[in-house]
């Protein structure tokens, strides 16, 4: 196991402004900790032989913004998270290869567009697994990552190399605390609760709701995410109580009119 190079992986990592990064032994897939698990042509060693390490980055989309959705603010928030991964994962793929380790991104999105997602709502490869296995965070009723820092206001994209890199542990005590928010605002109803396997989550339905959301020019959703209590993130933007999403409520009326004026513009 290369522990030094673990370390220079975590130093770029810092220097590049991502502040989570975990590390999983690709045959940590061949021990199922839950059923259904990923099929085998979905795990890293089938994508790219000669795996022997997933490293896992991940960076946090901006709660304000986020409380704005649909919006243009949380539109461009989204989509720079996503060039930052991309561009991150190259790096770091990059620093392995100069080092003798052949290493390959993985796009933080397996698909072409939501509309794509619509017929085939499953990319061909999951990053909230291997975020998972990376001792990142763990599953919600959302069925999204939750961690301990931003909840599961978060984004991830991975890299496979075949360099040996000591692991972390996995988050086994469950995040999410199962207060059903996310259940609840979901505008589609694609979220099936805690009685049920999240699994079950209508991605279809998502993926539409998605859809419709981008020919204005304001998708993603992200309603799911936003209520969330999970994250430390909402102690830094004195988001405690997330009773403030009742945008019936008078007492937050100030939030209120901040995000109804944000979504007034550059939306169709």
């Amino acid at each position: 196991m290369n522990s030094r190079l673990k370390s220079g992986v975590k130093n770029l990592c810092s220097r590049l402004g991502i502040p989570l990064v975990g590390f999983a032994p690709a045959d940590r897939y061949d021990h199922p900790p839950f059923t259904p698990w990923v099929p085998e042509e979905f795990r890293p060693d089938a994508i790219f032989p000669g795996t022997k390490t997933v490293i896992v980055i991940g960076i946090p989309v901006s709660l304000p913004a986020l409380e704005t959705a649909p919006s243009i603010w949380y539109l461009e928030e989204y989509r720079t998270v996503n060039a930052l991964l991309d561009a991150g994962t190259h790096r770091i793929a990059t620093f392995l290869n100069e080092r003798g380790f052949a290493s390959v991104a993985i796009p933080r999105d397996g698909y072409g567009s939501v509309s794509i997602l619509k017929e085939k709502p499953v990319a061909f490869f999951s990053h909230r697994h291997a975020a998972y296995l990376a001792g990142l965070g763990n599953f919600g009723i959302n069925n999204v990552i939750l961690t301990r820092k931003y909840g599961p206001r978060v984004r991830f994209a991975s890299i496979f190399t075949t360099a040996k890199i000591p692991p972390d542990p996995v988050i086994d005590e469950p995040l999410c605390i199962e207060c059903m928010q996310c259940v609840k605002i979901c505008p589609v109803n694609a979220l099936p609760g805690v009685d049920y396997p999240k699994d079950l989550t209508d991605k279809r339905a998502c993926a539409t709701r998605s859809e419709e959301l981008a020919k204005r020019y304001a998708a993603p959703c992200g309603f799911c995410i936003k209520v969330c209590p999970i994250g430390e993130d909402r102690t830094l933007f004195a988001r405690e109580k997330t009773g403030i999403y009742d945008e019936t409520d008078p007492r937050h009326e100030k939030l209120h009119r901040a995000w109804a004026h944000v979504r007034k513009f550059g939306v169709r």
